[in-house]
């Protein structure tokens, strides 16, 4: 079994197109155990003197889907792969911002996500104390972005540019090669084209 931690914010686009193809690879039974891990990039944007975005009601908005996929994540399972993607495809397929209960209950309900548990769940903010335990856990890796994987004891954030394709065995194969290299190449600090192919 391949096993590795994988960060999450929904606004960025290139997390969404990795995420996706472990979705896609998970539903078609890749050997994978992967720890979906939150993190979010309202933490380094804000002011020098601001307190930490999980706990400043400010950024509550920001952090909803975050939070909501945490609940979801937590307390009910076995719906979390379904409604992570679906969180993904609604902020940057259908320009959903996912920063009102009501924006994101009309993805989930649908699902047969029990939206009202969720809502009591992020309501007593346990899913943001989880957001903060998690950005800190990250910062031992000094992560800066999503999607970062975390395997054994390095991180290597990535930027994949295409989403998945009907071909669930090219998004294993797309997996298994990164983290392969992640694995027996640790020496490879960074790898990038000059320039986005066509």
């Amino acid at each position: 079994m391949t096993s590795f931690g994988l960060s999450y914010d929904y606004r960025c686009p290139f997390a969404k197109n990795i995420h996706l193809h472990v979705v896609k690879a998970l539903a078609a039974g890749a050997d994978f155990e992967v720890d979906f891990i939150p993190w979010t990039m309202s933490q380094g944007y804000r002011g020098p003197d601001a307190p930490d975005v999980w706990v400043d009601s400010e950024h509550d908005a920001d952090l909803l889907a975050l939070a909501v996929s945490i609940s979801v994540r937590d307390e009910q399972p076995e719906h979390f792969l379904t409604a992570h993607e679906a969180l993904f495809r609604a902020r940057h397929e259908r320009a959903i911002r996912l920063v009102t209960r009501e924006e994101i209950d009309d993805v989930l309900a649908p699902l047969g996500v029990d939206v009202d548990k969720v809502g009591a769940d992020v309501a007593s903010r346990r899913p943001h104390r989880v957001i903060g335990e998690s950005f800190r856990e990250m910062e031992r890796y000094e992560a800066f972005g999503v999607p970062t994987f975390v395997v054994g004891p390095d991180a290597t954030f990535v930027r994949y540019m295409n989403p998945p394709t009907d071909d669930a065995q090219a998004s294993i194969k797309i997996i298994d090669s990164l983290v392969t290299l992640m694995v027996e190449q640790p020496e490879l600090n960074e790898f990038k084209h000059t320039r986005v192919a066509n």
